[in-house]
């Protein structure tokens, strides 16, 4: 059983530890789930997280406006890596993929919200182009206007669930002004016209992914999150919410890495002894549990903060996920030594957490540009 005691610590709330306790249930009862099959997965998981109401967290309900719960969200995420990394991974897109529409999107706009939070369908995230990852501002797909529609025009790239998504937030440059300042925020149904699949990309921990094409793809004005020009803040606005959700999810692949090591070297001898009986050992479980709860307190205090009020939590979302993740490859690759051959072994619970873990020191802004984000924030404090 994984240690649940960080529950007791004054960021939480009763609601949230009871949140936690009805999840640790449902995992138990329904994870892992059969991964041969991704798309037919990651269905299969919104809707049955949908069903069991653990996607309400992901978006505002649309009749009671209220901000999203980090806490709530990052509670989700540590417990559902823990158990299934497929899992965290279909109701982390479902957060993502509506997070614009949530926080700014219009009532009319925030109806689609019904059918995401009751895993009735599917959303995407659709900002990084070949040309264009962690420099946002660089992108090149316009959306043009046309009376009283937006023609849309360019590729998107690495875009989680994309090819089973029913509804995509796409960020397109319209030209207010150059740069971050030109950029805006639309929804996109995956059946509109000119909308194709160009690739589906295939990486180490097997996951949705596409490579999207937009070929004069038509939406209405109405289809527009915000204001023109609003795409770059509301992009960044929806990374600081779920930053530190990546941050949470890391540190569920940590804590089962740890579970997972403190068994083995309880139960396995060498020389005659416990395998935790050699210093090395004790010293390796030691730095394993630091870092873990360093992480926990790390992502916790960033999403209190934003629970809390906060505007922006940049810095803290940016060193939450930078510290987490970095920090949960370490953790993991201790734990894949200490199983030796078993953990590298094809279908082993460490081997499978070695390879989910290195997608998310890359994807929601990379760890070399969250130093950078974090430099810059304090310097501007300083100043």
């Amino acid at each position: 059983m994984a240690d649940r005691s960080f529950l007791s610590w004054p960021f939480f709330e009763d609601r949230h530890r009871e949140h936690a306790e009805r999840l640790e249930a449902w995992c138990t009862s329904n994870l892992p789930v059969d991964h041969s099959d991704v798309d037919v997965a990651c269905r299969r998981l919104v809707a049955a997280l949908g069903d069991a109401g653990f996607l309400r967290p992901s978006g505002i309900d649309p009749a009671d406006p209220q901000p999203l719960d980090v806490r709530t969200l990052c509670i989700t995420r540590e417990t559902l890596a823990r158990h299934d990394g497929l899992a965290d991974f279909a109701f982390a897109m479902q957060g993502l993929g509506t997070g614009a529409i949530s926080l700014f999107g219009t009532p009319e706009q925030r109806q689609s919200l019904e059918k995401t939070r009751a895993g009735k369908a599917i959303s995407a995230f659709a900002l990084s182009e070949p040309r264009s990852g962690s420099d946002v501002a660089n992108m090149e797909m316009t959306a043009t206007r046309d009376g009283g529609d937006y023609v849309l025009s360019g590729e998107k790239t690495w875009i989680s669930n994309g090819g089973i998504a029913d509804l995509y937030c796409v960020f397109a440059r319209t030209g207010e002004a150059p740069g971050a300042k030109g950029i805006s925020a639309f929804v996109v149904p995956a059946d509109t016209p000119g909308l194709t699949v160009a690739e589906r990309l295939e990486v180490i921990a097997p996951h949705p992914l596409a490579r999207l094409s937009f070929d004069e793809v038509r939406v209405p004005a109405s289809a527009m999150i915000g204001k023109p020009g609003d795409g770059f803040r509301i992009a960044m606005s929806v990374l600081d919410v779920f930053r530190s959700t990546v941050g949470a999810a890391a540190l569920g692949f940590a804590r089962r890495a740890l579970d997972e090591t403190v068994r083995r070297v309880g139960n396995r001898e060498l020389f005659g002894a416990p395998l935790f009986d050699l210093q090395m050992v004790q010293g390796h479980v030691a730095d394993m549990a630091l870092d873990v709860d360093a992480a926990a307190l790390l992502v916790y205090r960033a999403a209190w903060t934003k629970d809390a009020g906060a505007a922006r939590v940049t810095r803290e979302a940016a060193m939450a996920k930078l510290y987490a993740t970095d920090r949960a490859q370490a953790v993991i690759d201790k734990a894949v030594q200490i199983h030796g051959g078993d953990g590298v072994r094809r279908g082993h619970i460490v081997e499978s957490l070695y390879r989910e873990i290195r997608a998310l020191r890359i994807y929601e802004g990379a760890s070399d540009v969250q130093k950078v984000v974090i430099a810059r924030q304090t310097m501007g404090a300083a100043s």
